[in-house]
This record gives structure tokens, sequence and C-alpha cells, in this order.
């Protein structure tokens, strides 16, 4: 059950879509890869085998749909939370910039519009 004092500010819609993602944080040594839960033109939320404190800054390359190839962004986690499979973390990190046009695909494609 939600928090009834949450305020939601977000501006962007989020797609529920997804995706491979694949990551490298500030202090990691090798990429790692999780899925994406759903994706916004300024926000990413993915699961992971990996953990994140905030302020964590990640690069990050999210595998598009019909061989549009990888689409490479940067930002930094917001927050971390246990997911339902107790071996993954679920992820949520805010975009450096808002990347409505690297991001314009997924988001065309999963609102319907061809």
């Amino acid at each position: 059950m939600q928090d009834e004092s949450f305020i939601d500010r977000r501006i962007f819609a989020r797609i529920p879509i997804g995706l491979s993602i694949r990551f490298l944080g500030s202090n990691m040594d090798s990429e790692c890869r999780g899925q994406t839960i759903d994706v916004s033109a300024n926000g990413v939320s993915f699961t992971s085998e990996e953990s994140f404190s905030p302020q964590t800054a990640l690069e990050m390359w999210l595998d598009l749909p019909e061989n549009q190839g990888p689409f490479y962004t940067r930002g930094k986690v917001v927050w971390s939370s246990n997911s339902s499979d107790a071996s993954r973390r679920r992820i949520g990190v805010h975009l450096e910039k808002a990347e409505l046009m690297g991001l314009a695909p997924i988001l065309w494609r999963e609102n319907g519009s061809k």
C-alpha cells in the first residue's frame, strides 16, 4: 500500500517495457546486466543482482527493440530496493538530461503510435 503522504512529482510518464540493460558504475571494473521495468524521458527503473547506494553514477546501454542498436545514457541512482526475486534489487536512476529524442523509438512504439 502506498503511503498517503507520498507525492508523485514525475514530469514524464513511465512506459513499462522490459529491455536488456548493460551498465557500469563509477566504482565498478566490469559491465553488469539487468532488465528494465520501465523507462521515461528522464529516468530508468531496472532489476539487477548488483546493489547501489544513492548518488552512484552509472553509464548505461539499453538494447532497443527491432535492431535499433544500443541506446547510451548516463545517470545517478536515486533509490534501490528489494525486488520480488530475493536475489535481485530494483534500481531507480535519474538520467543526466531528459533523453526525449534518444528514447523516442521506445516512447512512440509503446504508446501504440506507428
